[in-house]
C-alpha cells in the first residue's frame, strides 16, 4: 500500500509541476491543487499506515500499548488542507483580477501589470 501511495504522490507532483508550467491561468490553479493533494498524501504516507487503536493511554497504564495510530500526521494533514485551500482561493482571486485587467488568461501575453485604457 505504501508503494502505491508513493507512486500516486510522484504522479501528482509531476502533474502539478507540468500544469504550473503551462500558459493558462486555469491550468496553474489546477497544478496548485495537484501539488496540495500530493503534499497531503506525502504527509499521510510518511506517518506510516498502521491499523491500530486511537492513541489514548488506558486508565491505570503508564504508557501506550502497541499498536496505536499516530495522531500527528492527521493533524498536519488537516493544517495542510486549510493552507492549500487558502492558497488556492487567493490564486483564484488574483488570477481573476489579472484576467479582468489584461483581458487574457495566457501568461505569455501578460507583459505588464498596468491596466489597459
Amino acid at each position: 500500500m505504501t508503494v502505491v501511495l508513493a507512486v500516486i504522490v510522484g504522479l501528482l507532483y509531476g502533474a502539478g509541476t507540468y500544469m504550473i508550467l503551462r500558459r493558462s491561468l486555469v491550468k496553474v490553479i489546477i497544478g496548485l491543487i495537484f501539488l496540495g493533494h500530493a503534499a497531503n498524501l506525502l504527509i499521510f504516507t510518511i506517518g506510516r499506515l498502521i491499523k491500530g487503536s486511537p492513541a489514548f493511554i488506558p486508565v491505570g497504564a503508564e504508557t501506550l500499548s502497541e499498536p496505536y495510530a499516530d495522531p500527528l500526521p492527521q493533524a498536519l494533514i488537516l493544517t495542510a488542507i486549510v493552507i492549500s485551500f487558502g492558497v488556492t482561493a487567493f490564486a483564484i482571486v488574483l488570477f481573476k483580477r489579472a484576467y479582468q485587467t489584461v483581458g487574457t488568461d495566457d501568461l505569455d501575453k501578460m507583459k505588464s501589470t498596468d491596466e489597459l485604457k
